[in-house]
C-alpha cells in the first residue's frame, strides 16, 4: 500500500521496502495498524505482522521527479537488527531517482554514519524529549541524550528532526536542538491517548517559539493541552 503520509503535510508519498521494528515503544501507531488491521487485510503483512522484514519487490518501484518519499514509516530502517545489505539495497535503488527527495527517519541515527547517502535523501530524528530518566519505559530505543548526540555530530545539510509525540523535556531542550541545526521540525502531541508524560500546552507552545527565534522551519502538528491539564 502507497499512500500520502499522515505524519507530514510535505510528504507526497510512503515506501516501505523494509518493515518492522523491535524498540516497542509503547505509543506506535503502526504496531497497532499492522495488528488490528493490517496483518488481517494485507498480504504484505499477513505474513510477517511486524516482525522485521526486507519486501525486494517493493525495489520495483518508480518515482515522480520532485516528490518527496517518506521511506520506511512502518519500522526503523536504521535499528540495530537491520542488516547493512538492505539499507545499502534501497539506498543504490534510490540513486536511480536523483531529483526525488527522500526521508529517512529513525530513533537510531547513530548508524547515519556507517552509510553514503546521495544528495536527494534527508536525514531525520524522533527526538520527542531530552530526558533520560524513565524513557525506558516508553521505549527500547536508544535513549533522547544518544539520539541528540548523533544528529549533533552528523555533519549533513539536511536535517529533519520529529518531536512527537512530545514529551516532557528540560529547559534546554531548545539549546540541544540548535545545536543540531535542523532544516526541518515537527512538533505534536500523542493522538492516541496513551497518558504519556508530555508536557503542559504553554510549555510547548515556548519551545516552539524558541526554535522559531533561532531561524527554524516549524511545524505544528497535534498541538493541544497535555492530557492532565
Amino acid at each position: 500500500m502507497h499512500v500520502q503520509s499522515k505524519m507530514f503535510h510535505i510528504i507526497t508519498r510512503t515506501w516501505n521496502p523494509v518493515t518492522g521494528c523491535k524498540h516497542d515503544c509503547i505509543y506506535c501507531w503502526a504496531r497497532r495498524l499492522v495488528e488490528l488491521k493490517l496483518s488481517k487485510i494485507s498480504p504484505k503483512y499477513m505474513a510477517c505482522g511486524f516482525r522485521p522484514t526486507f519486501h525486494p519487490n517493493e525495489l520495483k518501484i518508480k518515482f515522480k521527479p520532485y516528490a518527496f518519499i517518506f521511506v520506511a514509516d512502518m519500522g526503523d530502517l536504521f535499528g540495530d537488527w537491520v542488516p547493512n545489505s538492505w539499507i545499502q539495497e534501497i539506498l543504490d535503488y534510490i540513486e536511480n531517482f536523483p531529483r526525488t527527495k527522500f526521508l529517512f527517519l529513525t530513533k537510531n541515527p547513530v548508524r547515519y554514519t556507517e552509510f553514503d547517502f546521495p544528495k536527494n535523501a534527508w536525514l531525520g530524528a524522533t527526538i520527542e524529549t531530552d530526558k533520560d530518566i524513565g524513557y525506558t519505559k516508553i521505549s527500547k530505543a536508544p535513549l533522547p541524550s544518544v539520539r541528540i548526540n548523533a544528529m549533533i555530530d552528523l555533519k549533513y545539510p539536511q536535517k529533519f528532526i520529529s518531536i512527537e509525540p512530545i514529551l516532557n523535556f528540560t529547559d534546554n531542550f531548545h539549546l540541544l536542538i540548535k545545536r543540531i541545526d535542523p532544516q526541518i521540525i515537527y512538533v505534536g502531541y500523542d493522538n492516541y491517548n496513551n497518558k504519556l508524560p508530555e508536557p503542559r500546552l504553554a510549555k510547548t507552545r515556548n519551545l516552539i517559539r524558541q526554535l522559531r527565534e533561532y531561524g527554524f522551519v516549524v511545524y505544528e502538528k497535534s498541538i493541544r493541552r497535555a492530557w492532565y491539564e
